[in-house]
């Protein structure tokens, strides 16, 4: 069974996210699903994608459960890059619809999309600080451009988690809803989209992410991935953190 479903029904690329026993937490087989269903629309006559989470949650960040792959980290760590690098590129305005947890990389895939909305009680938190690890999905670059430098350095310092409202009120999200009016909302919108003229679209979010340069971010946050990830603090932390879940 793909951990991430896809279905384009209307000028509209439905993409979920389908690991709802682990609140589709990050594994390699859910990165490598994600990319395949991102390469896949990239050739369809879609004209706006719609991303969310099956289950309880839209991402509840890396699953710590699983063991750490063995082999090239560098590749591993900018494969998962690799998730934001494809919604940045597709052709297809990409909107993100938010429930439930969405946690660590499951906030990063959110922050690579075009437009986020979410439920007013989602829980975001970017807690990679406290686990010694590093923000790898082009955080460092995105967040501050959304929500100014000193609120991404205390929401990546502190690592608290915050709802939907507080989202909203930081200019994380584009809109907060209640929970039961997130999906009518987001399907509204990508309707909207959809009936724009499909080469308008492209160049608007092309245009206005001409001066946004991700190249440099990521290759940063892979740098001290690699760092954070081989330290003994990030061991004791995830031993932790895992013992716990």
């Amino acid at each position: 069974m793909s951990t991430v479903d896809l279905t384009v029904e209307g000028g509209i690329a439905h993409i979920r996210l389908n690991r709802p026993e682990r609140l589709n937490a990050v594994a390699p087989v859910l990165v490598d699903d994600f990319l395949a269903a991102l390469e896949q629309v990239a050739h369809t006559d879609a004209r706006v994608v719609l991303l969310a989470g099956n289950g309880r949650a839209f991402c509840a960040g890396h699953d710590l459960k699983e063991p750490t792959p063995e082999g090239d980290s560098r590749v591993r760590l900018e494969r998962l890059q690799d998730v934001t690098r494809r919604l940045r590129a597709l052709p297809q305005p990409v909107i993100a619809a938010v429930h439930g947890y969405a946690i660590g990389a499951g906030a990063e895939f959110a922050l690579g999309c075009d437009l986020v909305l979410a439920a007013e009680d989602a829980v975001f938190a970017f807690p990679e600080v406290s686990l010694g690890l590093s923000v790898t999905g082009a955080a460092s670059r995105l967040l501050p451009l959304l929500v100014g430098p000193a609120k991404a350095k205390e929401l990546l310092l502190l690592g608290d988690r915050f709802d939907g409202r507080r989202a909203h009120d930081l200019g994380l999200v584009n809109a907060a809803v209640p929970a039961d009016e997130l999906m009518p909302l987001a399907l509204g919108w990508a309707e909207k989209i959809a009936h724009h003229p499909p080469e308008a679209a492209t160049m608007a979010k092309r245009a206005l992410d001409a001066g946004i340069d991700l190249g440099s971010a990521l290759e940063l946050e892979v740098s001290h991935a690699l760092i954070t990830e081989h330290s003994a603090a990030v061991r004791e932390s995830t031993e932790a953190f895992r013992s716990r879940v």
